[in-house]
């Protein structure tokens, strides 16, 4: 009995081993696939335009596969995606659906970390290196060829065809072929200065700081040290000869492309701790035409688009981490989204569809959110062959993964081979292209070619002129700027040789300004001639007094003139020349400006001047910085702000410091907001009771009606013409699209219809938390949170895992409640220069 007994005990032990063994080894593999499934943002927790499906195609294992920064296709069809401080991975996307696993993702053999850009090229895969590792001989920065030489399907041979500075996330970037098929182009952020052994170049080496009134570093020290030519762009022959300098003034564009006209495209990085200041340059698609150069420059010294030596925007997208780009050519999509240029945004978790068009020469555009999670910290995009579009997320050591987007909607995905053809912006940039080969071959017609199209009406054409004649040598330009006839021509050519020239070619560059009468220019030529004497004051050896003076003749009444951008530069000249009673006009501008960064950039401009002062002018200036505090902005903001101020005590006397003690150093900004009273509620608006009085005002006072933009602190969120912010849509164009009903809606009843691209997240996490608002920044499994839009700077963080759930934000970003404290009266002048497109 006893035996008989110890038997069953040892089978029930055996068989409630078995069930434990059993229930490990099923909730390993659930709490496995759980992770598998949700490490990486779920394909459902995408928002995509209709008619596409975001699938996710491979959970990367980031212990051993890293996070994935880079991705090619090789002659094969595979994938190539490369770890940002690990190896290369080969992924085989040709099964059932095109799916990936762990037994077709494989890791290469070849000794390669941390490249930024890959190519299958010539034969062999390119890799552009962005990490320092201890055997700087094995894994050095800069371009490698990895080579096939054995047949077995692996790279067995390296060489290292062009070494580059790298290493930090401004480093050495993307890989892409030419149009032609002969060369290979790289692009590099700006803390990766020029490779040594540039062949030639289409950028005049002449590339300087260019700051009429100097210009502070950031006020948290970021990249002080960088100075232009900033990011590049540069090609190659396939073994790495010849490097030719095609593009500078970038700040971090981590990618190219080229669209079916043969023309360059990229997506250049903003500087986020700048928003709210007016320096700040949002995240933008350039056209990067031959020897362009587009002024990134550290600090307050951000050049603005407008510039002639800086060739500007196509399209300004707004705040946001470029990375990779891609043309959708080859993709099966609708014709639309064949020709879009698909760019990443890696901190907003953004793919957007940039729809270029031909202006002039040049393109301008629009874009959308074609796809968009969170978090989703897109890092390289790619058109398979299979017809879908591929991208990888991670970064900065986030959860990675692998997706793909493809269509399966109702339209036709027939391959779309119509190119523009005969019309004028075809014959513009056959123009433009014919006068860009002269910068690679100067002939003998170079110079006649330049100078005839130096005043063309299209803006690219001058600036490829104007390249034109500098790589021509100085000799030519002195020649030149007196006999020309043009007075768009002259100015350039002024700004050509104060490029190049000596102190000796001042007199001929005044007296060539001199003789162009004001009122006979546009806004731009305007701008330009402002800018011309600026660089002559900065590069010929300044303006001395008597010089001043014809200038002074010309220009000093004519401030303010009413409009934003000449005025910026008027006052920053006339500050320069000292004109008489400047100080009290800038003052006047600044404390009348409607935007915080209309209002910093006259009290930037006035903060070295030594001249024109009074006590009531010190006393009206730094009242400002008492009223300046409650407005907010990105990181730096703030410490903008006070080293403005600590730059123009240095210039109060004593005496005057004492007496304005109270102004100069005024109470906090929490008790200062207890001195300033809100406006008081008029009532809780309603759509229903504005609709009339909105849609057939009595008067209409545009005037007002700015104002009333500004008190609802409509500026800081909204770019209304020259001024305004960034982080919402831009309102320019907004009172041509919407009717006086639907700008009531949207300013009334914020959330009744959210834009994916201004759309915020709701986040619980397993404490109880539920935090609300838009990723703007990730470092491993930590989110960076915006919560509120009126205060960039101030940010919450979120763990990820943590994250119990996230789903899109049923509330909008944008406050309720702006307009009650408004009058009817009020709101309809509001809505009329909202539809007047901020003209007054």
């Amino acid at each position: 009995m006893r035996i008989r007994g110890l038997k069953k005990l040892v089978r029930m032990v055996s068989i409630l081993l078995f069930v434990f063994l059993f229930a490990c080894s099923f909730l390993f593999a659930c709490s496995e696939s759980y992770a598998q499934r949700y490490h990486a943002t779920p394909a459902d927790m995408f928002a995509t335009v209709d008619g596409f499906q975001a699938e996710l195609v491979y959970d990367v294992p980031s212990k051993t596969q890293g996070s994935w920064v880079s991705l090619t296709v090789d002659p094969k069809g595979r994938l190539l995606a490369c770890d940002q401080y690990g190896g290369l991975f080969r992924v085989d996307v040709s099964g059932a659906e095109g799916a990936a696993s762990k037994q077709v993702v494989e890791k290469m053999q070849v000794d390669l970390v941390g490249a930024q850009g890959l190519l299958c090229a010539f034969g062999s895969l390119y890799a552009n290196v962005n990490i320092r590792t201890e055997d700087s001989n094995t894994n050095a920065c800069g371009l490698w060829r990895l080579t096939d030489t054995t047949g077995d399907d692996q790279y067995d041979k390296k060489e290292h065809l062009v070494p580059l500075d790298g290493g930090s996330e401004h480093g050495p970037h993307a890989l892409i072929l030419s149009p032609d098929g002969e060369r290979i182009l790289m692009c590099a952020g700006n803390n990766t200065p020029l490779p040594a052994a540039i062949t030639r170049s289409r950028v005049p080496r002449v590339w300087g700081e260019d700051h009429l009134l100097g210009r502070m570093p950031d006020a948290r020290g970021h990249n002080a040290n960088r100075m232009a030519p900033g990011g590049f762009v540069a090609s190659v022959k396939p073994d790495g000869s010849d490097l030719e300098l095609i593009a500078t003034g970038f700040r971090n564009e981590y990618d190219i492309a080229f669209n079916h006209h043969g023309e360059l495209f990229s997506y250049d990085a903003d500087m986020e701790w700048d928003i709210g200041t007016p320096w700040y340059r949002p995240t933008r698609i350039n056209h990067v035409i031959s020897g362009a150069e587009f002024g990134w420059r550290n600090g307050t010294g951000k050049w603005p688009d407008y510039y002639p030596d800086s060739f500007g925007a196509a399209v300004n997208i707004g705040p946001g981490s470029p990375t990779g780009i891609c043309f959708g050519y080859g993709a099966k999509f609708p014709p639309k989204y064949q020709r879009a240029l698909f760019v990443a945004d890696w901190s907003y978790g953004n793919l957007y569809a940039v729809h270029l068009e031909p202006s002039g020469s040049s393109y301008t555009g629009s874009y959308e959110t074609f796809a968009t999670a969170a978090p989703l910290p897109a890092t390289d995009l790619v058109v398979h062959p299979d017809g879908m579009l591929y991208f990888t997320v991670g970064g900065r050591g986030t959860q990675s993964g692998l997706y793909r987007i493809r269509y399966v909607g109702d339209e036709s995905v027939e391959p779309d081979v119509a190119l523009e053809q005969g019309t004028a912006s075809a014959s513009l940039r056959d123009l433009r292209n014919t006068i860009e080969a002269t910068h690679v071959s100067p002939i003998a017609s170079t110079v006649d070619l330049a100078i005839e199209n130096l005043g063309h009406e299209d803006r690219a054409i001058r600036f490829a002129s104007r390249t034109a004649l500098e790589l021509r040598g100085v000799d030519v330009l002195r020649h030149q700027v007196l006999k020309l006839e043009d007075k768009q021509a002259r100015i350039l050519v002024v700004v050509a040789l104060a490029r190049h020239g000596t102190e000796a070619d001042k007199p001929a560059a005044l007296a060539a300004l001199n003789q162009i009468d004001w009122d006979g220019l546009s806004i731009h030529q305007r701008t330009d001639m402002l800018r011309a004497y600026s660089l002559v004051a900065i590069r010929l050896g300044g303006i001395a007094s008597d010089e001043a003076m014809p200038i002074l003749d010309k220009l000093n009444s004519r401030f303010p003139s009413g409009d934003k951008q000449i005025d910026r530069e008027l006052a920053a000249l006339l500050v320069y020349l000292n004109a008489p009673e400047i100080v009290g006009r800038v003052v006047t501008q600044m404390e009348q400006s409607p935007s915080q960064q209309s209002q910093i950039h006259y009290a930037f401009v006035l903060r070295e001047s030594k001249q024109g002062w009074s006590e009531s002018l010190f006393e009206r200036y730094f009242s400002w910085f008492r009223d300046i505090q409650s407005a907010r902005g990105g990181a730096s903001f703030g410490g903008f702000i006070e080293n403005i101020k600590t730059a123009a005590l240095g210039n109060v006397p004593e005496q005057i410091k004492t007496k304005l003690a109270d102004v100069i150093d005024p109470p906090s900004s929490d008790e200062a907001a207890e001195v300033s009273a809100p406006r008081p509620l008029v009532k809780e608006w309603t759509v229903d009771e504005l609709e009339d009085v909105v849609a057939n005002p009595s008067t209409i006072d545009l005037q007002r009606g700015k104002s009333v933009f500004a008190e609802a602190q409509c500026f800081k969120c909204h770019r209304m013409g020259y001024e305004g912010g960034i982080l919402g849509p831009d309102l320019t164009g907004a009172g041509g699209r919407f009717t006086p009903h639907d700008l009531l809606v949207a300013m009334i009843e914020p959330s009744k219809e959210i834009s994916d691209q201004y759309g915020a997240t709701q986040f619980l996490t397993d404490d109880g938390r539920v935090v609300v608002g838009r990723v703007v920044n990730l470092s491993g499994d930590k989110l960076r949170v915006m919560t509120n839009m009126l205060d960039p700077a101030s940010q919450t963080s979120v763990d990820r895992r943590t994250i119990e759930q996230a789903k899109p934000a049923r509330n909008s970003m944008m406050p309720q409640g702006l307009l009650d404290t408004f009058t009817r009266e009020e709101i309809a002048d509001l809505v009329a220069y909202l539809r007047s497109g901020g003209k007054i």
